[in-house]
């Protein structure tokens, strides 16, 4: 996931920070590559540093409408991608840490400072001095001679400007940006509700018996939880790497189905932290929203820069991968089935069964499982393994560094170089979950890449994840899961430590949502190459090569059960997809939108009280909104793009140079079908990824 934060904070008036001179956030960073001073700095320094930088750039806001100059390009379209460095700066810092780090303190500055730079965002695109110039400079743009990357910045500015408003007036115009300031409060709430349901959850097990089935090193990890906790036994909590083990081997169904329930309730109890509510608030503003700008629903507003600008494009994109994937769910849910009666299962298949027997499934069919796998994927081994398949494609190598400050003691920096042995960017890595942390695994930066007064402004660039941790006996030892999940993301980190753009609205940060996961789950094909396991995988104790028919298993099982896998994922893009083409805010029950929703796509039994958008935190509360098909569809292009690498050689570089420089390079600064079409040399279809995934000729 490539992780948006939010650009949002609270005024808390603590006078000795008063002073710029001492607030850490508002000198220049005397650090190793301008890094952000960690060490200095405290909560109570964001409220005036946030001040100070909003107030600067609104004077730069009303330099360039002032202006007496003839509007330009330089003078007016590049002047604005200026804006607000030291508030950019600033909420790079501020909004990762509130996803990584937080607590009540930083929750509550991010709900107070939300409407602060919405109304800063408002100042800039309802400006009507500031839109007459970027207005004259569009109108010239067929005699300007801009180059491509130029070109994608007038547009996307021009753009920005219409879609932030520029045109409303009077009431219309008051009322969008009262929904904006509502919409930034209303996501905030979302998340931090989430979070709280995740971590207010814990299964205390006191008996052992209850525990059979479950490997050692899960049984070790929850007494070690418990023991942090003052408790005697072991306890579970909602963290994947604690859920995951449970579900999937835990012989107790009663557990597992409590652990379920609890997950799938998470934000729609009957408690403060009920997110129904946010969720229908949150949709009918965006559809208000959309309605205000001439759209029928807030999907044709958010999909008008996508590859797939239509809900059409998009809904017609998720049926037909549904028409090939459905046959095949259904036929993955008999066969677990009927193995799980053979295995003794006495009434109906529940969703809590699904992982338990899969498993075991899995075992039977391939004698492959995770706990055969996880010896030789130790943390520190798949991370060599890693960051070696980037230097055996790019040439780019990582060295770890101690003198860059850190927000937490787990975090790890590394300086990047590139084959020239430039410096080419910071990495931090932060690989194991906590109470302060969001759940899942993305890539975010703390500093964009573009050039700054005539130097390239190197990013730095963050994966959090929430891997398996190590305990007292054990390193952390990875699911082959979390294996193709650091690549994903380090896909995401490649793509932000290779651009190579004028500007910051053209780097990374500007790609639209269905290329930005391209470079992510193309990483994710190197998981089945015997030639990259080989390079690496070692057992953690005994340094024994992973052996070739392991390797051979985790090839034969890739598409176990890939079209129940992906009848799933299409599922929450139908939600997604529904909720964002309501032409009418939802008044129904929750559970009966997701049901008409996603039914088509159900192949289990519904539990009652369960639903999955109030906890949907990617399109509520991480940027996805209408985007979440973004997936799929980037799976069709990595599928394409791979299929080059295997003709070639999977390690070719001359392959791997013509993606970097085709697509690692250029963000968002062409349009992405010319760039993908420059690397490959045509269009994409649907046919690689469902020969790739079996999903063909059932």
């Amino acid at each position: 996931m490539r992780k948006t934060t939010f650009m949002a904070a609270i005024i808390l008036l603590v006078a000795s920070c008063g002073k710029t001179e001492q607030n850490p956030l508002l000198s220049s960073f005397d650090t190793p590559h301008q890094t952000p001073p960690f060490d200095k700095i405290k909560a109570e320094h964001y409220e005036p540093a946030f001040d100070v930088a909003i107030e600067e750039a609104k004077k730069e806001v009303e330099q360039i409408a002032s202006s007496k100059e003839n509007p330009t390009f330089e003078n007016t379209i590049v002047a604005l991608d200026n804006i607000g460095e030291k508030m950019n700066a600033i909420s790079g810092i501020f909004f990762n840490l509130n996803a990584c780090l937080t607590d009540s303190l930083m929750q509550d500055i991010a709900q107070n400072v939300s409407p602060k730079l919405t109304s800063f965002s408002h100042a800039i695109y309802m400006n009507p001095q500031l839109f007459e110039r970027v207005k004259q400079v569009h109108e010239q743009k067929a005699t300007l001679n801009l180059n491509p990357e130029q070109a994608m910045l007038l547009e996307n500015t021009w753009k920005a400007f219409i879609d932030g408003g520029a045109n409303l007036e009077g009431a219309d115009r008051e009322r969008f940006k009262e929904i904006s300031i509502e919409l930034g409060k209303l996501s905030l709430t979302f998340d931090k509700n989430e979070l709280a349901e995740t971590n207010a959850f814990e299964l205390h097990v006191t008996d052992e018996k209850d525990l059979s089935g479950l490997p050692e090193g899960a049984k070790e990890m929850a007494a070690m939880t418990a023991k942090q906790r003052g408790k005697e036994g072991w306890i579970f909590t909602l963290h994947y790497p604690s859920m995951g083990p449970l579900m999937k081997y835990a012989d107790n169904r009663t557990l597992r189905e409590k652990m379920y329930r609890a997950n799938s309730t998470r934000a729609y109890k009957d408690n403060e932290y009920n997110n129904e509510e946010v969720v229908k608030k949150i949709t009918a503003l965006r559809l208000e929203k959309a309605k205000l700008m001439g759209y029928p629903t807030y999907a044709n507003y958010a999909l008008t820069d996508r590859m797939a600008n239509t809900p059409e494009i998009v809904n017609n994109f998720i049926a037909e991968l549904h028409e090939a994937s459905y046959p095949y769910a259904l036929k993955d849910k008999k066969e677990v089935e009927d193995f799980a009666r053979k295995a003794g299962l006495k009434g109906e298949l529940q969703r809590w069964d699904w992982s338990y027997y899969s498993n075991k499934l899995m075992q039977e069919k391939y004698a492959l499982d995770d706990e055969m796998l996880k010896p030789y994927f130790k943390l520190e081994n798949v991370q060599k393994g890693v960051f070696d398949l980037a230097t055996r494609l790019y040439g780019i190598t990582f060295k770890e560094v101690n003198n860059i400050p850190l927000y937490h003691p787990e975090v790890k920096t590394y300086e990047v170089y590139d084959n020239d042995g430039s410096f080419l960017a910071v990495l931090y890595t932060d690989f194991f979950p906590r109470e302060s942390k969001g759940g899942g695994a993305w890539m975010t930066q703390f500093r964009g890449q573009k050039i700054v007064n005539g130097k390239d402004q190197r990013p730095l660039v963050s994966l959090v994840m929430n891997f398996t941790k190590p305990t007292d006996t054990k390193p952390s030892l990875l699911t082959f899961n979390e294996v193709t999940t650091f690549l994903h993301e380090f896909g995401h980190a490649l793509h932000g430590m290779f651009s190579k753009c004028t500007y910051g609205s053209t780097s990374m940060d500007g790609v639209s949502r269905d290329f930005v996961e391209l470079p992510s789950q193309f990483m994710e094909n190197f998981a089945l190459e015997k030639e990259w396991l080989d390079t690496w995988a070692v057992h953690y104790q005994t340094g024994e090569k992973i052996p070739q028919e392991y390797i051979d298993k985790i090839k034969k099982s890739s598409n176990f059960q890939a079209g129940y896998a992906s009848d799933r994922q299409l599922s929450f893009g139908m939600v997604d997809m529904a909720w964002h083409t309501i032409t009418e805010p939802v008044t129904e029950p929750l559970v009966d939108f997701e049901q008409r929703a996603m039914g088509k796509t159900e192949i289990m039994p519904l539990v009652k009280g369960s639903a999955f958008s109030p906890a949907f935190g990617h399109i509520f509360a991480g940027g996805y909104a209408a985007g979440y098909y973004g997936y799929k569809w980037a799976e069709v292009l990595d599928a394409d793009a791979f299929s080059l690498f295997k003709q070639n050689g999977i390690f070719d570089k001359t392959t791997a140079e013509s993606f970097r420089r085709n697509v690692l390079e250029k963000g968002a600064s062409e349009n992405p079908m010319t760039l993908y079409k420059r690397f490959r040399g045509q269009e994409p279809t649907v046919d690689a990824l469902l020969e790739r995934s079996g999903l063909k000729n059932l």
